[in-house]
């Protein structure tokens, strides 16, 4: 006597093979449904640190990533609607704004890039359309989100997701002045007096613990106890004022020396003391304009008030 066919065998027989290190396919004809789900946002990749033209990148799974920059319009290489980030985790999720419109859209974080230290982001040629970028390069903000299912699902097949609410032009306006403000100024007019430090961050990345200064911060506040990490840290000064360059990208301040030394490990920078606080910078550099990398660096990795600043 025949048994009647069982259509949950090859299922149960994958469960009971599990256990064994036995790999069986239960429906090899349907091995593409969870790519096209929710898992082909899995694994998430970070990735190791590279360079660029002499600056390092540090990719970090950073959830409040908010930015502004300039887009790069990758003509090949990227699929439909994506884009390409050099820090972010891939794949993620981001709102792109452009800054002369207001227009937002949604993309889909798909490889690293672009491969220029002056362009915060790469689109695809159908998202800088969506966007209504005209030319090579815009201003933008980009944001990283988390869009719900559906709109990730049209993203992983291709499709647009919805548009966002075009950004007033309040906070457009507050936007390009940041992009101003952050644009490296002549070595002449760049300011030396306060110590910038960044807001909260995200995950791996320490937020400063001192708010700005509205000047320099006093050398007459006492010192830490640790007397071989004063040394070093002043062994560190002597080596930035004895390279070439006089100004350097100030990321951020700390009052635990430890913290300082993991964020200037984290962006191949170097930590000095001032008083109380310990200091995280980059550099130094000859003139802004090969200390713009370098600032790019920082805030792409959460330190949004750093500066460039002369080293003293």
């Amino acid at each position: 006597m025949r048994l009647p066919a069982s259509r949950t065998l090859p299922v149960a027989a994958l469960l009971l093979a599990g256990g064994y290190g036995i790999a069986v396919e239960a429906h090899p004809e349907r091995t593409d449904v969870a790519q096209a789900g929710p898992a082909a946002d899995y694994p998430v990749t970070i990735g190791d640190p590279f360079d660029i033209e002499g600056v390092r990148w540090t990719p970090v799974d950073q959830l409040n990533y908010d930015a502004v920059g300039y887009a790069k319009v990758q003509q090949e290489g990227l699929p439909p609607l994506t884009g390409a980030h050099k820090t972010l985790p891939l794949p993620s999720y981001v709102e792109v704004t452009a800054l002369d419109s207001g227009r937002t859209i949604v993309i889909r974080l798909v490889e690293r890039g672009p491969m220029v230290n002056d362009s915060v982001i790469a689109l695809a040629p159908s998202a800088a359309e969506q966007l209504g970028v005209a030319k090579d390069r815009a201003a933008v903000r980009v944001r990283r989100v988390n869009p719900p299912e559906v709109e990730r699902s049209r993203l992983r097949t291709g499709e647009a997701a919805p548009r966002r609410m075009d950004t007033p032009e309040s906070l457009l306006k507050v936007l390009r002045r940041k992009l101003a403000d952050q644009t490296p100024k002549p070595a002449a007019n760049v300011s030396s007096a306060a110590v910038q430090t960044s807001k909260p961050a995200a995950i791996g990345v320490y937020a400063a613990e001192v708010k700005a200064s509205s000047g320099p911060i006093s050398s007459a506040a006492p010192l830490p106890p640790t007397v071989s990490r004063t040394q070093a840290a002043a062994s560190a000064e002597r080596q930035v004022t004895g390279r070439n360059g006089t100004l350097v990208v100030q990321v951020a301040a700390f009052s635990a020396p430890e913290r300082a030394d993991k964020v200037a490990k984290q962006l191949d920078g170097h930590v000095t003391q001032a008083g109380r606080y310990w200091r995280v910078r980059l550099g130094p550099f000859i003139d802004s304009g090969e200390a713009a990398p370098a600032l790019e660096k920082a805030r792409a990795a959460g330190y949004s008030d750093a500066r460039i600043q002369r080293a003293d």
